[in-house]
């Protein structure tokens, strides 16, 4: 951290020397030593700088440009610049921090795609809407894909069409907002205004011929009468699936999949959606506004299985004569509504009562397959069960600005309470979907078999907090801020945070942030709770593994070593630099340091003879592995972002210009000991490896870069970004370490070219367009050749994608 704060030393004082000589070449002036007239630093960017943001911050006019903390304004024109209809693919390009992989053959999180930030896990990230905390979603990712053991927010159940801008927080901030604010902070904000809209439709295909999507979106305003407001959002659209899949080469044996025939489908999922949103407002007197705002979302994803091939031992060849590949079809059905006011009271005090509801529900049903045990009389389909969290949060926030003598400026002091309650249900699948029928075999529907009644379960917990937040501009160069946030959960204790941050401008050109942060995050009831056995195959193992996720409180678990789960305790270090050197030039380097204590992690798979006997005995019939949730690991993170925007104003038009540069290294600082209990015996097992633990340090890229521009002139606009995504790696539980593979970094090309004419707009454009594809992987990592690519490339392994799209505003 110290290289990197020297860094930032350095580029103050050449900032400091250097900015009058950038301002007045800007001006066309002669270098006199004499500065120039200070000039409006919103200007620098009209569209940006000068935002009110709502986010990491109590006090109601700070921009962009004032923050003491680094936040990006993504507007509708950013996440709609690209042929995505996925809000966190069009995120993830526009951010050089935020990760969001596509990962395939991952059971429900080829359908529920987590996205990381900063490098850190994907429900280390606190996700709100209009301010208030979104609910998570009811998967827990237990695959081998980037963010495996996390409950994170579902992103895309969010209609970009709703969106009026995205605030991105790059800062711990959970003294402010309570739980999972390690990363930072995403806040949505939707479209409230009670006139204009929008309609638009979309077409496109990939070059491979495959992954056709179209959607129809749409937005309205609409006047309550002279006080009030409601704007009203609505998308839906298809996506086909992809397939990257090849053709088998290995040895040919009586259990191996046809020589020389494509037989697995290998990348995204066929998909259909429909999502709602609404925001309103209506104000029956002055100083006194009730609010509500909502979405609903339902989305169908079919993804795939391995393929299992005739001979395989769990294949009824008089059922299945060719193999079978097993689907897994999931439906997401997602629901938020809040309910609220604002006023003032007597004394002057503005106050924000809410009430806050999430519910997510994920059905689980198995197409293709078969439950080998039940012999050839089985069903083909199988309905497997579901999963459900709710949220219910209670907010009071009050907040009043106070003239203090001795402040040049107000001091805002704000302060208030929330209560939250929690809800997961696992609900069991029908008896066909996991019973062990007479007939040797894996129990069960093949690729995932149902949840059982003893898996089933209603968790719950409740947690309160209280918090208070101070803030002021102490003189015209230096803002301070301190916030601290009491919060007691029912089930595992209470934990404080705290956070000081400031902000000094030596000039109107050159500023210097900071922030010391704690904050914590609690395990979700998924991570506590969860339950279920999982078909899994270990890439370069033809034999498929029936590995058991156990609750931490299950006796199993607890004789292999689990303990009750306890927070994630952090603490955040971030130093920035923001200059503005000269008109429409806007420079932000921010380094930063994250301390994870207690990391909450998903622990090996422990399979083996061993650990199938050492279950067998415990009444576990089947099962030839485990796994269970762990606080065993404490990591660091540090890295820097760099963000730059510049406007180039033209005779005839304009040219816009961004940047930005992300480079982030994790390491681990401890990892906890192996539970006796994993050596006793005869297991001989690793409660965290080699493979979890290269997942955490590096199996995300370390670095990414993107540079964009757009051009306006007349009724044309040209869009083009070029990202470029850092090498990967993964890792294999060969102590050798030959399976072991470093994918290089890649280069991306977007382009799109818009003309616009009486509030239509025609675009046609490509993602991708050089159809670039990630190193494959070599051959003892591909499934026989089968699957070329790894699941964990940034952008995915689709190649170029085409589109078309038609719009008109009013």
């Amino acid at each position: 951290m110290s290289r990197r704060l020297s860094l930032l030393s350095t580029a103050v004082s050449i900032a400091l020397a250097t900015s009058p000589v950038w301002a007045q070449a800007a001006n066309g002036q002669a270098s006199t030593g004499e500065a120039p007239a200070a000039t409006d630093p919103a200007a620098a960017n009209p569209t940006n700088l000068d935002t009110l943001i709502v986010t990491g911050t109590r006090v109601s006019d700070r921009t962009v440009a004032e923050s003491t903390a680094p936040i990006d304004i993504i507007t509708p024109q950013t996440l709609e610049a690209t042929g995505t209809v996925e809000l966190a693919t069009a995120l993830a390009r526009a951010l050089p921090s935020l990760n969001f992989p596509r990962p395939a053959i991952t059971d429900a999180t080829d359908a529920v795609r987590p996205a990381q930030l900063r490098g850190l896990a994907p429900d280390q990230v606190l996700v709100l809407v209009n301010g208030k905390r979104r609910h998570t979603t009811s998967l827990i990712n237990l695959n081998d894909s980037i963010g495996r053991g996390s409950s994170p927010v579902d992103l895309n159940a969010i209609p970009i069409a709703a969106i009026e801008r995205v605030e991105v927080l790059r800062d711990g901030a959970s003294a402010q907002y309570g739980s999972d604010a390690i990363a930072g902070v995403v806040n949505i904000v939707l479209k409230g205004s009670g006139e204009g809209g929008s309609l638009a439709a979309r077409y496109g295909q990939h070059s491979a011929g495959d992954g056709k999507q179209y959607q129809l979106s749409g937005d309205a305003g609409i006047k309550l009468g002279e006080n009030g407001a409601l704007h009203v959002s609505a998308q839906g659209g298809h996506s086909d699936n992809t397939d990257r899949a090849r053709p088998y080469l290995g040895t040919v044996t009586p259990t191996s999949n046809p020589p020389g025939k494509v037989v697995h489908r290998y990348g995204d999922p066929e998909i259909d959606q429909t999502a709602l949103a609404y925001n309103a407002k209506w104000s029956p007197s002055e100083g006194v506004e009730f609010y509500s705002f909502g979405t609903a979302s339902r989305r169908r994803a079919i993804s795939n299985g391995y393929f299992r091939a005739p001979g395989n031992p769990n294949n009824i060849r008089s059922v299945y004569p060719d193999g079978f590949l097993p689907q897994i079809d999931n439906v997401s059905q997602d629901r938020a509504l809040v309910l609220g006011l604002r006023g003032q009271t007597a004394g002057g005090w503005n106050l924000d009562l809410s009430y806050n509801y999430g519910q997510n529900q994920l059905d689980f049903d198995v197409r293709n397959s078969i439950n080998r045990t039940l012999g050839a009389a089985s069903p083909h389909d199988f309905y497997i069960g579901a999963l459900e969290v709710t949220q219910n949060v209670l907010n009071a926030d009050f907040n009043k600005s106070f003239d203090v003598g001795w402040l040049k400026y107000p001091l805002t002091v704000a302060f208030g309470s929330e209560w939250r309650g929690e809800k997961f249900n696992q609900s069991a699948g029908e008896l066909a979907s996991y019973v062990a029928g007479p007939e040797p075999g894996a129990p069960g529907a093949q690729v995932f078999p149902g949840f059982t009644p003893s898996d089933a379960s209603r968790r719950n917990r409740n947690s309160h907090s209280f918090y208070a937040d101070l803030e002021a501009d102490v003189t015209d160069k230096l803002s301070l801020g301190a916030a601290a946030r009491y919060e007691r959960y029912s089930d595992f204790g209470e934990t404080t945070s705290g956070k000081l941050s400031a902000r000094y401008a030596f000039t109107d050109k050159v500023a210097l942030r900071g922030t010391l942060s704690t904050g914590f995050r609690a395990p979700s009831l998924q991570q506590q709770f969860y339950q279920s056995t999982q078909t899994v195959i270990v890439l370069g193992d033809p034999t498929p593994f029936q590995v058991r996720t156990f609750a931490v409180d299950d006796p199993a678990a607890i004789a292999l070593g689990a303990e009750p789960l306890k927070a994630e305790e952090s603490t955040n270090i971030g130093l920035g630099l923001v200059l503005q050197p000269v008109e429409s030039l806007y420079i932000t380097v921010d380094a930063y340091q994250i301390d994870i204590d207690d990391r909450i992690i998903l622990s090996e798979n422990l399979r083996g003879p061993a650990v199938a006997s050492f279950l067998e005995a415990r009444g576990h019939r089947g099962i030839t592995g485990g796994r269970y949730f762990t606080n065993a690991v404490d990591t660091r993170t540090r890295g820097i972002d760099i963000v730059g925007s510049y406007r180039w104003t033209l005779a005839a038009g304009a040219i816009d210009l961004t940047a930005g540069y992300n480079r982030n290294k994790t390491t681990l600082e401890r990892i906890a000991a192996n539970p006796p209990e994993l050596t006793a015996g005869g297991l001989n097992l690793q409660r965290i490896g080699r493979v979890e633990q290269g997942r955490i340090t590096q199996g995300a890229p370390r670095d990414k870069l993107f540079l964009g521009g757009s051009w306006t002139t007349g009724p044309w606009r040209f869009d083009a970004t070029t990202t470029r995504y850092g090498e990967f790696h993964t890792f294999n539980d060969d102590p050798s370490g030959v399976r072991d593979q470093t994918y290089r970094a890649k280069w991306t090309l977007d382009l799109a070219a818009t003309y616009a004419i009486d509030g239509w707009e025609f675009t046609i454009g490509g993602d991708n367009v050089l159809n670039e594809y990630p190193d494959e992987s070599i051959y003892a990592n591909s499934e026989s050749g089968q699957l070329p690519y790894s699941g964990n490339s940034p952008f995915g392994f689709n190649g170029a994608f085409a589109y078309a799209k038609v719009g008109y505003k009013w």
